[in-house]
């Protein structure tokens, strides 16, 4: 086989390498190439950005494959010249290769295929850009729509510099994209695509600001590792799933089959994985960590994506070592990069077991030497047994390596040798916060040991997709999951919790008096912000207790207000002297009201798990100051509404919950349930005294039987609720029903 490789950077020459090992290759050629590629196989001069040049070389080599390294001549529409001249390409065409080249295209095929990314607003104008970031809040996010080679984004505290950058793409642009922040650690991950199949290589993680900790400003990338020992279990898996392989079928059904290198820019946020990126391209520096450890003959994987038989392709082998990729770049990179200086010690470097050096911007001087004639010089890639050899050996080559100005980072995969990576709980499992509830990604031990619950029933015209605490989610026949459905149907069930558990016995008609409840909410507040609620023209079999709601992007924290100090709110004031934040008088105790009620905030905890208690410069951090603001107003506000018209009707409102989503226009809406006895506590005004717990409308009943002897429950235990007996049953639906028809004035329909 012989194989041309189109570029010119430290990724062909990886890819040359590794190519060059294949012993079904008999030669590779390299167009434009460099002065360290030329010391391994044939160069020729290339515009690597004219097809038709492309082409003519490829007919002249008379090659059996062509693979196209940068994203330029594939946004230039090489791959589509080569393939209408016959010849097999890894590379995209120009329509695909476009989920680089424009941000905004990105989002929209995301969209399309219900992957998990962040939100982002395309701003066409300066004001349009400021008022986005302060939607967003600091960190702010700042993306230019088009190809920048890995410098187009500023992420940045400083709003008046993300402001700048924005400015300054627009000023070459019609657009520019500000996104929210998205924090935990990334992971790129490439995945081999022949348009219909998608498989992935050993996942990597590379470091683009320019200098040590993560400072200075971000670069094309200063280094790479791989494996990551880190990982959740299953994440690749996971990835190919929900973003690599629906991004392939969406570009089939748009008719833009990929074909080539889809690399997946990802985020392991607390709210889940997300996508920050595409490239459509073997990305740099990780690439030559990745390709260093690749043992499968790279020449036939890339084949068989040309030819669309990635299916029948042989699993892939991978070195067990560790690769670390340490960058070497000129004085005064990322700027203006000082160049022509004489590099010495490479070598020496090569000398060392274990270790490669692939050229990027190096020329050769009037003596024959290699000099500096770019920004990111070398890569020199280590390999060894696990990360602390592996980075031993990268740094002794790259030590060995020196010409005036030189610039490295010292702490490429530090934190992961350290043992210091963490990976928020959200990201461990499988599931993305993108319905109206939260989704859990598999059966925690409550849910579990629950098994004896009936099951959700079957819903014509929809599929089910989810069971949580008390509620079953369902999407239409023929929509792939809940994150790609726009709608979904959202069915309170009779089940009940108490104390994380999910109880074996049920209370009959509870879901349709949540679901009353919601809707004469939603009706109530619908001047002070919308919901979900689509219709509520629902099959017969769940009619009255079932809505049909647009797909949320949900915010992680549960929305709390209180009005009166009791629950965990009374054990945090009287261990502090605060709850959630806010610093409380001396001398107030159970039920004493709250002037004005009190904004605490909590992080969602899947089924089975607490929610935890925060404050509102945590919510800030999670979720930036924009959005953490709207919604501590909302709540407050939707709070005392709702507390004046329970008031009217002889009840207390002691405190709720609310759940907030953004919808498809961006607008804050509310999720979920709203103002339900289990999502609040509601107390008869007529018989509350101040200073004791009060009666309330809700599973009072349920938590003081199990809590009695007579239940013969260890609430501490790891044991399961026994069931119900009939009368805490019927109590429990009274209760219910009681706080339905106080509430609404109207009689239960059931």
């Amino acid at each position: 086989m012989k194989v041309l490789v189109i570029g010119p950077g430290a990724r062909e020459h990886a890819l040359v390498s590794a190519l060059s090992r294949d012993p079904q290759v008999e030669a590779v050629i390299a167009a434009p190439g460099n002065p360290g590629i030329d010391l391994l196989c044939d160069t020729r001069p290339l515009d690597q950005t004219d097809p038709a040049a492309a082409v003519s070389l490829a007919q002249e080599l008379d090659v059996d494959l062509v693979v196209v390294g940068p994203e330029a001549p594939l946004v230039a529409g090489v791959s589509d010249a080569l393939r209408e001249a016959s010849f097999p390409v890894f590379g995209p065409g120009q329509e695909a290769a476009t989920l680089e080249g424009s941000k905004t295209y990105a989002k929209e095929v995301m969209e399309a295929a219900g992957v998990p990314t962040a939100q982002a607003v395309a701003a066409t104008t300066s004001a349009e850009a400021a008022e986005a970031l302060d939607r967003f809040g600091a960190p702010y996010v700042v993306k230019a729509d088009g190809l920048a080679a890995g410098k187009g984004v500023v992420v940045t505290d400083d709003r008046s510099a993300a402001l700048s950058h924005a400015e300054s793409c627009l000023a070459v642009a019609d657009r520019v994209v500000i996104e929210a922040y998205l924090d935990g650690p990334e992971v790129s991950l490439f995945v081999v695509c022949d348009g219909t199949t998608a498989v992935p290589l050993s996942p990597a993680q590379d470091f683009k600001r320019i200098g040590d900790g993560d400072t200075g400003p971000n670069t094309g990338g200063m280094g790479a590792y791989s494996p990551l020992p880190w990982a959740p279990e299953g994440m690749v898996d996971d990835v190919v799933a929900r973003v690599a392989q629906p991004v392939v079928d969406e570009m089939a059904r748009r008719g833009s089959p990929f074909v080539g290198l889809l690399y997946c820019g990802l985020a392991l946020t607390s709210q889940g994985m997300r996508v920050i990126e595409f490239n459509v391209r073997f990305g740099d520096p990780e690439t030559q960590s990745v390709l260093a450890r690749l043992r499968t003959p790279l020449a036939g994987l890339l084949l068989a994506a040309a030819q669309g038989t990635l299916a029948q392709h042989p699993p892939l082998e991978w070195d067990e070592r560790t690769a670390i990729t340490v960058v070497l770049a000129a004085q005064n990179y990322p700027g203006a990069p000082r160049t022509g200086d004489p590099i010495a010690g490479l070598e020496e470097a090569l000398a060392l077991d274990g270790v490669d050096v692939f050229h990027a911007g190096t020329a050769l001087g009037e003596q024959g030497e290699f000099i500096t004639s770019g920004g990111r010089v070398l890569s020199v890639v280590g390999l060894g047994d696990g990360i602390a050899a592996a980075r031993s050996r990268a740094y002794a080559a790259a030590d060995l390596i020196d010409w005036e100005g030189v610039q490295k980072r010292t702490d490429i995969a530090l934190l992961a040798a350290e043992d210091a990576i963490t990976v928020p709980e959200a990201a461990l499992g499988t599931a993305a916060t993108a319905g109206p509830a939260r989704v859990p990604s598999n059966p925690t031990a409550a849910e579990a040991a629950a098994g004896s619950q009936p099951a959700a029933p079957a819903v014509p015209g929809w599929t089910h997709a989810y069971s949580g605490k008390v509620r079953d989610l369902y999407i239409r026949e023929g929509v792939g999951s809940l994150e790609t459905a726009e709608e979904i149907l959202m069915v309170a069930s009779d089940r009940i919790s108490a104390y994380d558990w999910v109880l074996p016995t049920e209370i009959p008609d509870k879901g349709k008096v949540l679901t009353g409840l919601t809707l004469w909410w939603f009706d109530q507040l619908a001047d002070l912000v919308g919901n979900h609620v689509v219709s509520v023209d629902v099959p017969d079999v769940v009619a009255g207790r079932a809505m049909i709601c647009t797909r949320l992007e949900m915010f992680p924290v549960e929305c709390v207000a209180r009005g009166h100090l009791t629950g965990s709110g009374l054990a945090d004031y009287r261990a502090a002297g605060t709850v959630g934040g806010n610093a409380l008088p001396e001398g107030l105790g159970e039920s004493s009201p709250l002037e004005p009620a009190i904004y605490t905030p909590a992080t969602k905890a899947a089924v089975g798990e607490h929610d935890e208690n925060i404050d509102f410069d945590r919510t800030a951090e999670m979720l930036g100051a924009v959005d953490a603001a709207i919604l501590r107003d909302l709540t407050l506000e939707v709070f005392e509404r709702a507390r004046t018209i329970a008031a009217e009707r002889g009840i207390v409102l002691a405190d709720t919950k609310f759940e907030f989503g953004r919808d498809a226009n961006g607008a804050v809406v509310l999720g979920d349930e709203a103002l339900t006895p289990d999502s609040s506590r509601f107390w008869d005004a007529e018989s509350f005294v101040p200073g004791q717990p009060q009666d309330s409308f809700d599973k009072q009943f349920v938590r003081d039987w199990l809590t009695s002897e007579d239940s013969g429950w260890d609430r501490s235990g790891d044991t399961p609720p026994p069931p119900l007996p009939a009368a805490v049953v019927e109590r429990t639906r009274q209760r219910y029903i009681d706080a339905f028809a106080r509430l609404t004035g109207q009689q239960f329909p059931g």
